[in-house]
């Protein structure tokens, strides 16, 4: 990959991560002072290192945030049945007010059989069946990670998106369709005219260069080149993949020569990914709170913060 300096202007995610986790923060305050402790729990299968990773990060940011933060650690050994039951588990724990169950699992295990067991209520990744019908009928419902901290990266740093043409190249479950979904609703921070294209299509780069907005999710290092850019586009780096501990992002470094804006390759979106999960997270704690106190709202969970109050 290329190592060119980038002149166009910096879309970083830290800064939007931070203001995301203040508004979790005030909701988890105001849950606490309520006597309601919000807990996320993980659940981990196996020994993968850099899965055992993730489970440390998001634990070490329920801590600050002041979440309780549960874990099961399966062996690699584990059945379906086990994992489907540590989910059902999960879900009759009335303390328990999110779960993720951290993807991939061992080879021989259904991922997403596992997903559709948990409770629709409990998924704070917004990946269940359910959500992703609540987001495609535009209802409320959390919403999948990563999608809702592209839009939330793209406001925070004032990037136009009503009314432009964004493309989106990726056209994967967890990034490229809800992503479009998402940015296609009516909403200031939305309402785009999205385009869905993917390396299934021959001449996928005739649809990248007319974007006003590009969003690279395809998973492919380096797919992304400064021929594929339309020039002061703006570029996010949504796909990645990892060699080792090394990530590879979908995005060559050069584009920012092209680009007028650009997220970093490190410390784009995946921070706000990180923060969306919580968001989503304390938002679970709050309506479970609600509903057990019948209907008394016990704070909004941040509901009202940084675009998405009109969601969940």
């Amino acid at each position: 990959m290329s190592t060119t300096s980038t002149t166009a202007r910096l879309l970083p995610g830290g800064p939007v991560a931070e203001q995301v986790l203040v508004e979790v923060a005030e909701g988890v305050a105001a849950l606490r002072a309520a006597g309601v402790t919000p807990a996320l729990a993980t659940v981990l299968v196996g020994d993968d290192e850099a899965s055992a990773g993730y489970i440390r990060i998001k634990q070490r940011q329920a801590a600050e945030l002041g979440f309780a933060s549960p874990h099961v650690r399966l062996p690699g050994s584990a059945s379906q049945a086990d994992l489907h039951a540590v989910v059902a588990d999960l879900n009759a724990d009335r303390g328990v007010h999110g779960v993720v169950v951290q993807h991939p699992v061992p080879g021989g295990l259904d991922y997403d059989r596992a997903l559709q067991v948990l409770d629709p209520e409990k998924d704070v990744d917004g990946m269940h069946p359910v959500n992703v019908g609540r987001l495609a009928l535009g209802l409320p419902g959390p919403v999948p990670c990563t999608p809702a901290g592209v839009e939330a990266l793209l406001a925070f740093h004032g990037v136009p998106v009503a009314g432009r043409e964004v493309v989106v190249l990726g056209r994967g479950a967890t990034l490229g369709r809800p992503l479009a979904l998402l940015l296609a609703q009516k909403r200031p921070t939305a309402n785009a005219a999205v385009t869905v294209v993917h390396t299934g299509v021959p001449d996928w780069p005739r649809y990248t260069r007319r974007a006003e907005i590009l969003v690279a999710a395809a998973g492919v290092p380096g797919i992304v080149r400064p021929d594929h850019v339309r020039p002061g586009a703006v570029v996010v780096g949504g796909g990645v993949r990892y060699a080792g501990r090394r990530l590879l992002p979908d995005v060559d470094p050069s584009c920012g020569r092209v680009a007028g804006a650009i997220t970093p390759r490190v410390g784009g979106v995946g921070p706000v990914t990180v923060a969306m999960l919580f968001r989503n997270a304390v938002r679970a704690a709050a309506r479970s709170a609600e509903v057990d106190q019948e209907g008394s709202v016990v704070g909004d969970g941040g509901q009202r913060g940084l675009h998405g109050g009109d969601r969940w």
